[in-house]
């Protein structure tokens, strides 16, 4: 049953958050929002909105193992697994003048992220200034790409498109209508999700942290993985590697700090001690690849690859 609650909380995260999607892009595209600020702002909220609701949901049932397991396993994941995924496919080309900026503000989130863990909590002060530090980096971000070509605008512009709804489907009761039905899907999807990790983790002995370090972090990227193996496949490096870092620093600036302000979660001391550190190194490992030769190759992502399943069998060994 707890298996099935799982499942069933992936299954409407995931539709949820498309649906969301789709329904809050409709309605944006109906009252002329630029395609360049819908891709930024709402395709990235919506998109993480999985997460959120978990880490929510999670920290308002007093389980800050799955709340900070979910982000901090979530960016590992993303990092390690689909990116290895998607340069083992294809060699991710980084556009420098974006990877200078969204390389230096993921590798300062995941700085914060292990400040608040030596502290030991993430109050509501600390979540109210990784917010605002998500709404400089969008202000700024939408300032260097408005009016521009690059391969990063490009990116935003691409995901407004294809996040739009179908036309028979543009009327804007619909949209509405899209936007509610995402928006329970996703609370529901997450109130399974919480309550099934919760459960099994109790069930089995294992510590709530390993639990969301493992299925929810990656269950709620199921999403990035999909996008960013089909941008590979396509050859689509921009798409690929812009999807994880936009990921990544939504993560931990919004996420994170939407949780902490709502509820102000400690930070277990396994994830301090062990995890938070992992994040980091993938962390720094992605802009290192990133920045030599300005492509992450094959052999890179296959070290990825070789990390995490390094780091997900010794999570297994510690579960026992």
């Amino acid at each position: 049953m707890l298996y099935l609650q799982v499942v069933l909380g992936l299954v409407l995260l995931v539709a949820g958050g498309d649906t969301l999607v789709r329904g809050s892009v409709g309605i944006a595209r109906h009252f002329g929002m630029s395609p360049l600020l819908i891709g930024l702002v709402l395709v990235g909220f919506g998109t993480s909105m999985p997460e959120l609701m978990t880490s929510i949901l999670a920290a308002l049932n007093d389980a800050p193992g799955i709340a900070v397991g979910n982000v901090v396993g979530s960016n590992i994941a993303n990092i390690l697994l689909i990116l290895g995924i998607s340069a083992v496919i294809a060699p991710l080309a980084t556009d420098p003048a974006a990877m200078r900026r969204d390389g230096a503000v993921v590798t300062l989130a995941a700085i914060a992220v292990v400040a608040l863990a030596l502290l030991g909590e993430a109050g509501r002060i600390s979540g109210s200034m990784l917010l605002a530090g998500l709404a400089v980096y969008l202000v700024v971000t939408y300032r260097m790409e408005t009016g521009q070509t690059t391969p990063s605008a490009e990116f935003h512009r691409a995901e407004a498109e294809a996040s739009t709804a179908q036309p028979f489907t543009e009327k804007l009761p619909f949209l509405i209508f899209l936007t509610i039905a995402g928006l329970a899907m996703t609370l529901g999807g997450a109130h399974y999700l919480v309550a099934g990790a919760t459960g099994l983790a109790r069930q089995a002995g294992i510590s709530e942290a390993v639990i969301g370090l493992t299925i929810v972090a990656v269950g709620t990227s199921l999403p990035e993985l999909v996008t960013s193996v089909v941008a590979a496949f396509k050859r689509q490096s921009d798409i690929a590697l812009g999807n994880v870092i936009g990921s990544n620093i939504y993560n931990i600036l919004g996420i994170l700090g939407a949780t902490a302000l709502i509820k102000p979660i400690a930070i277990p001391a396994e994830i301090m001690d062990r995890d938070i550190w992992v994040m980091l190194a993938a962390t720094l490992a992605l802009v290192f690849f990133a920045f030599t030769g300005w492509k992450i190759t094959r052999r890179e992502g296959a070290a990825m690859l070789f990390g995490y399943a390094l780091y997900m069998g010794y999570l297994a060994t510690i579960a026992h």
